[in-house]
């Protein structure tokens, strides 16, 4: 058994080339098991990531807030705290917080990368 505590992953800002608005992410490096990284992502109101796609399976697991999603060709969507998303891979997708409030989310990449796009317009984040 390992124990993984908060306090021992300090959040650093997150890529401003990879995430639009104020949000900070932490890794939650589970020692010898690199096919799986964790994240803990904080994300500001209205800040979201830019367009991307994993080669494997995330897993997004809202503990905070409430998560705007979208993949693409699909209508924005929202998860509030407690709920989960799962993408599969090679789905092209961004997420982010709500308008109104921040939002923390538990990134699971199950044996994936990460190829990032452009980044997601006020338009698309709003829906219109």
């Amino acid at each position: 058994m390992e124990l993984f505590h908060s306090q021992e992953h300090q959040p650093q800002p997150a890529d401003p080339e990879r995430f639009s608005g104020d949000a900070t992410m932490a890794r939650m490096d589970l020692a010898e098991r690199p096919e799986v990284r964790m994240y803990r992502v904080t994300f500001q109101p209205s800040a979201r990531t830019a367009w991307h796609a994993h080669s494997g399976v995330q897993l997004l697991l809202v503990i905070e807030g409430r998560c705007r999603v979208q993949k693409e060709g699909e209508p924005v969507q929202e998860v509030a705290a407690g709920g989960a998303i799962r993408i599969d891979a090679n789905e092209r997708h961004w997420h982010g917080a709500a308008v109104d409030a921040p939002m923390t989310h538990l990134a699971l990449n199950l044996d994936a990368a990460t190829e990032w796009f452009e980044k997601v317009t006020d338009a698309q984040y709003a829906g219109t």
